[in-house]
This record gives structure tokens, C-alpha cells and sequence, in this order.
């Protein structure tokens, strides 16, 4: 498997250092007094968003991850050291749930953006830290706080300015590879794709992500064939590319279909901009094609495109309807907010 965009992982953060009980002796020095240090503070869990990944396949391998110690204190007022971080490195678009109850813990969309998600303990007070007039020799020192764990669900949801939606076998895989450098699985059966694929879209000078997921079938946020949890993957999308199959057998229950399934997923996902088009159009005769743009039209209530990733038909057309949407969205967009870091 070379793509997981799902994991469950366990972190706990690191124990503060116990304090020191410890007294200066030294010749000639009489009544010394205490000097024992403070524990160090225990590390943290921090989540860091890092360029260069485009999964999380490096979960499936390691599930624990646990900061350091922080270390004891020692005589002749030596604190402990700090116990070092424990690191989730993540990629861009990677959401992280607590597993017991569900709540979001953070959303991480930017590269450079981190979250503390455990704090390390502090550490304890040595024994100086309790002398007084009254008490010139303590024999008493704090342990340092425990470490806080958690279970953690790690949700990858790509970042790409367009979507790729239809039944399986509609074409999207082609279209991508037509329109980008992507390479993707085509073959002339059902669920050649089993995995979301990006490929950078060049159309008029500028450029946008393009995302392909898995084929849905009926049935699909009931769990039949590959389910619509990579529909999760077109959540941050501003406009969907809605491929029907020439081929099929009625293209207005082809749209349908997908239709119901992406008004059942939710997340917003049924109110985003849709372009339809009519893919595949090179495989029927003008008749056919007609009738089928027709029930098309009919079922989605808007003219759609004719297309042929094949023969070019109408492939810049669609990019550019795309590219229009894409950059109406942004500029109705609030200015992005600054990096988040806790």
C-alpha cells in the first residue's frame, strides 16, 4: 500500500524530572546548606506540518510515539535537562482527532504550521527550593509531574483546487493524465483507482491541483464497493468536475447516482460549484450522443460540456470553466489567517 490517508496512534508525553535532596560539603565550609536542583521539565507532543509527504503510510509502521524524561536534579544546584519532543511530522491537509471522544484537535493546512497536542511535566523542586529561616535543612524534594497520553486519529484530506467525481469508469483517471504529468492506472474495468491521485493543471498560463478519487457506486455511503470516505479528499476543493460516461446505459441516472451519494456524505460537498460534462464522447455515434447530452442535461439542470480526453474535445474548455471557478472562489476568500502555532 502506498497510500493511507488514515491512522490511529498512541503518544504520551515525557515525565518531569524529580527534584534533588542534596547538601553542600565542601572543607572548611561548615553548615553547608541544601543544594539540590530541580528536576527539567518532561517534552512535548508536537504535530509539525512538512513539506514533502502526500501520506501517512509512515503511521502503519510505528503506532507509539513517547517524549523523553526530563532529567533529575542533582547536587550543587544542578537542574535536570529538558526532555526532548517526540515529533509527528505530517503532511499538508492532515487533520488529528482525540480517538476516545472525537473532538478536532487541529487542522493542518500550511506548511510550517505546528500544535502542541501533549505538554511535558514539570519538574520537581529540589531541596533548596524549600530552605527557609526556619527550615535551613530540608530533606524533602518533589517528584516531577507524570506524563499525559493519548490515542490520536490521524485524517489525511488532500489539498487541490479541483475535483474529479463519477461512477467508476467515467474517465476521470484519463482526463488527469491528459491534463497533467500525473500518471494514474487506466484500464477498461471498474475501480482501476484505489487511491486519490493530484496532478498539476497548466491552462492559460496559470496553474491549479486537480484531484482524482475512487469511482462511487451506488450505495456507497453504505459502505458498497470503496465507500465515499475519499470523498473527504474533495472536502477542500472550490469546484467539482462531475463525469458522466457516454457509454452508459442512461447518463441521467449515471449523474444521479454520484449525485445522492454526495448529498449523503455531507460536509458541504453537494454545494460546491459543479461542471458537468459528458466524458467519453468519442466512443458513440452523434445520435446516441445527443440523446445522452439531452437525459444529461435534463438530470443535472444545466448544459454540459461534450468531452473527449482522447481526441482533445473540449478538454481546454473544461479546464478553463474549472480555472473560472477556482478563481472566483478565491477572491470571495477572507485573507488567510496566520500560521498556527500553540
Amino acid at each position: 500500500m502506498k497510500f493511507l490517508d488514515e491512522a490511529k496512534i498512541y503518544v504520551r508525553s515525557g515525565a518531569g524530572g524529580a527534584g534533588s535532596v542534596s547538601f553542600r560539603r565542601e572543607k572548611f565550609i561548615e553548615f553547608g546548606g541544601p543544594d539540590g536542583g530541580d528536576g527539567g521539565r518532561g517534552g512535548d507532543v508536537v504535530a509539525l506540518c512538512v513539506a514533502g509527504l502526500n501520506t501517512l503510510l509512515d503511521y502503519r509502521y510505528q503506532q507509539h510515539f513517547k517524549a523523553k524524561t526530563g532529567g533529575h536534579g542533582m547536587g550543587k544546584n544542578r537542574a535536570g535537562a529538558k526532555g526532548g519532543d517526540a515529533v509527528l511530522k505530517v503532511p499538508v491537509g492532515t487533520e488529528i482527532y482525540d480517538a476516545d471522544d472525537g473532538q478536532l484537535i487541529a487542522d493542518l493546512t500550511e506548511v510550517g504550521q505546528s500544535v502542541r497536542i501533549l505538554k511535558g511535566g514539570n519538574g520537581g523542586f529540589g531541596n533548596t527550593h524549600f530552605k527557609s529561616s526556619t527550615n535551613r535543612a530540608p530533606r524533602r524534594a518533589n517528584p516531577g509531574e507524570p506524563a499525559q497520553e493519548r490515542t490520536l486519529i490521524l485524517r489525511l484530506k488532500l489539498i487541490a483546487d479541483a475535483g474529479l467525481v463519477g461512477l467508476p469508469n467515467a474517465g476521470k483517471s484519463t482526463f488527469l493524465a491528459t491534463v497533467s504529468a500525473a500518471k494514474p492506472k487506466i484500464a477498461d474495468y471498474p475501480f482501476t483507482t484505489l487511491a486519490p491521485q493530484l496532478g498539476v493543471v497548466a491552462c492559460d498560463g496559470r496553474e491549479f491541483v486537480l484531484a482524482d478519487i475512487p469511482g462511487l457506486i451506488e450505495g456507497a455511503h453504505e459502505g458498497a464497493g470503496l465507500g465515499d470516505r475519499f470523498l473527504g479528499h474533495v472536502e477542500r476543493c472550490e469546484v467539482l468536475l462531475h463525469l458522466v460516461d457516454a457509454g452508459s446505459e442512461h447518463a441521467g441516472k449515471a449523474y444521479k447516482i454520484v449525485r445522492h451519494e454526495i448529498e449523503a456524505y455531507e460536509a458541504g460537498l453537494a454545494e460546491k460549484p459543479e461542471i458537468v460534462a459528458l466524458s467519453k464522447a468519442e466512443t458513440v455515434d452523434a445520435e446516441t450522443l445527443k440523446t445522452q447530452m439531452d437525459r444529461l442535461k435534463r438530470a443535472a439542470k444545466r448544459k454540459p460540456i461534450a468531452l473527449s480526453s482522447a481526441t482533445g474535445q473540449n478538454v481546454q474548455e473544461v479546464l478553463r470553466a474549472l480555472l473560472k471557478e477556482i478563481e472566483s472562489t478565491r477572491q470571495g476568500e477572507p485573507a488567510p489567517a496566520q500560521e498556527w502555532h500553540a
